[in-house]
């Protein structure tokens, strides 16, 4: 029975410490959040930190792992319904949170190029999953005369993406470039139906 109540405890503490720190790194920055802020503010030491993680960098990918979540279990209202304003409406509620997007921005950039990096595989996951699923909806916007039938679905997601990943770095670069207004610009392009000369 002990140890089942020390098992609660620790995911209790695994669970605490990812609210923390992904409200830390939204707020201070992913470089300026350290391992020993983020154990401060839950009571730990950095080792007794780590010991709930394989890492420090596995700790940065849950933490983006439980900012999905967040973002998944948010009520996005009708944007829920169309992914182009589904995403677009993800992509402006980022400019809220500054410090995640620089978390994603390194840690994918880093990823990318080594298969071997703890966050590799989410964001592999990550991107197959969000393409079916933006894809899959797309058809069902072609079966309601929502969008243009000769849009590929599957490449208008993987766009979309790139899009919004691609726009999340020129906005760390410049604040001012609207990220949301991009990605809505490019649904917009698929969705307007091509018009047709009348006849003579």
């Amino acid at each position: 029975m002990a140890r089942r109540g020390s098992y609660a405890k620790g995911i209790a503490k695994r669970e605490e410490i990812l609210t923390v720190a992904l409200d830390l790194v939204a707020r201070q920055g992913f470089r300026r959040t350290s391992i020993k802020d983020i154990a401060d503010a839950v009571g730990l030491t950095q080792a007794g930190l780590l010991h709930y993680f394989d890492s420090k960098d596995d700790l940065w990918v849950e933490i983006l792992r439980r900012r999905d979540e967040v973002d998944l279990a948010h009520d996005w209202g009708t944007a829920a319904e169309d992914p182009g304003a589904f995403l677009a409406a993800i992509v402006r509620h980022n400019t809220e949170v500054p410090g995640l997007v620089q978390m994603f921005v390194n840690l994918s950039a880093a990823a990318a190029t080594d298969a071997e990096h703890p966050a590799h595989e989410y964001f592999r996951e990550r991107y197959e999953r969000s393409r079916g699923d933006f894809a899959r909806d797309f058809r069902a916007m072609q079966q309601d005369g929502r969008l243009r039938t000769d849009v590929d679905t599957e490449q208008l997601a993987s766009v979309l993406l790139a899009i919004s990943d691609g726009m999340q770095i020129q906005w760390l670069y410049d604040p001012s470039r609207d990220m949301a207004e991009h990605v809505e610009l490019v649904a917009r392009l698929a969705v307007a139906q091509s018009v047709t000369p009348a006849s003579a």
